[in-house]
């Protein structure tokens, strides 16, 4: 594969690595930042070229963000330019109307838009069978109420792809539809306070008597759950190819300071505690590369990658927390100060274990898809 989408964002590294500490700190989307994002074309890699895309594979895709992911040390807005990716691009592309895709696809991996997909309710994110919010069709118009919470990029989305209840709980009762901000009826929240991935607003969307064309709709009526079933498979192996490319310069950056770094007359590499701590690192980095290496190529070959998709998600999440940790250890007194870098790593690196389906969750889709 082509190291030349591994460095999609290569020429771009100073821009995006530039002030990350106040950023951090503010918790502030760096609007300059996206646009370095939207020229090195990366948002554009999984679109078909007649709306303006590169017309690259999943694998391919997965490799860029990848890139991303080690370039730059913003992970923040690495999340949220996989979220635009993800979110609603590429629902619209498989699913949507001829009419819908010529009129958002090009603004959406142009950058143009900022897009959000609202699945996650107060009332839980992984239940979305039985969605609170509700949509009863009123001619040519859906009619929708309810809320989402912890919906990524939505403090800044132009465009939104809705998760809505149309039927009875269950797979069949779900609709997608999208709807731009601005819409009466629609309330965004402010941007919600957290622990890392800060530079990667969240917040909350309410929806009071929200008229919706149907002519918005994204897929048919009830078909809501095979869209979901789409971006979700894309989301875990987009976000998390990410989380690669931070894992892999995390290591090497560990490695160079170990070497580096003096103790009692010797490189603290040398000492078998810090030297074992690497070797592990080196084991799930290289661990979380071929599971999602081997996921993806069951996905691209259409295989049933229900059980794959589940032990990817938290055996790549679960080692970028504890590679962080690791990181923090080895690095010492600088591990801890945020000049450095390693704790924003492992601040980052938390979320990844709850978002797209915990951990928990996970691993009762295991436990169920083997039997138990």
């Amino acid at each position: 594969m082509s190291d030349d989408l591994f460095h999609l964002a290569t020429p771009w590294a100073d821009e995006l690595n530039a002030d990350l500490q106040e950023l951090d700190a503010s918790g502030a989307f760096p609007q300059d930042k996206w646009k370095a994002i939207r020229s090195s074309g990366i948002l554009r890699t999984p679109f078909h070229p007649d709306f303006g895309g590169s017309g690259r594979s999943l694998s391919e895709t997965m490799r860029a963000l990848e890139g991303l992911g080690y370039t730059s040390r913003d992970a923040g807005l690495s999340f949220s330019t996989s979220t635009q990716i993800v979110s609603v691009g590429i629902p619209v592309q498989r699913f949507a109307t001829q009419e819908l895709k010529e009129r958002y696809l090009p603004k959406i991996m142009g950058g143009e838009l900022i897009t959000a997909h609202a699945i996650t309710e107060e009332s839980g994110g992984s239940d979305a069978m039985n969605l609170s919010t509700v949509a009863h069709r009123d001619g040519d118009h859906y009619v929708v109420n309810g809320g989402k919470m912890f919906i990524t990029n939505s403090p800044i989305a132009d465009l939104f792809l809705l998760y809505v209840r149309t039927g009875k709980p269950g797979p069949f009762g779900l609709t997608t539809l999208l709807v731009e901000a601005g819409t009466p009826g629609l309330s965004v929240g402010p941007t919600m306070d957290k622990i890392g991935l800060r530079t990667s607003p969240i917040g909350t969307l309410s929806f009071d008597e929200l008229r919706i064309p149907v002519a918005q709709r994204v897929g048919q009526e009830g078909a809501g759950f095979l869209v979901l079933d789409h971006v979700m498979k894309r989301e875990v192996l987009f976000g998390f190819s990410l989380t690669l490319g931070e894992m892999t310069r995390r290591l090497e950056e560990t490695i160079g300071f170990a070497k580096a770094r003096t103790q009692f007359g010797q490189p603290i590499g040398k000492y078998q505690a810090i030297s074992h701590k690497i070797a592990d690192m080196k084991m799930r980095v290289e661990t979380a590369r071929k599971w999602l290496t081997d996921t993806a190529a069951k996905v691209e070959a259409g295989q049933d990658a229900a059980l794959d998709l589940a032990a990817t998600k938290t055996i790549v999440s679960e080692a970028n927390v504890q590679t962080a940790l690791d990181a923090v250890q080895i690095h010492g007194g600088r591990g801890v100060l945020t000049e450095h870098g390693m704790e924003r790593e492992l601040r980052n690196s938390i979320a990844g274990t709850i978002y797209s389906g915990s951990s928990e969750i996970q691993r009762n889709r295991i436990a169920t898809l083997i039997g138990l």
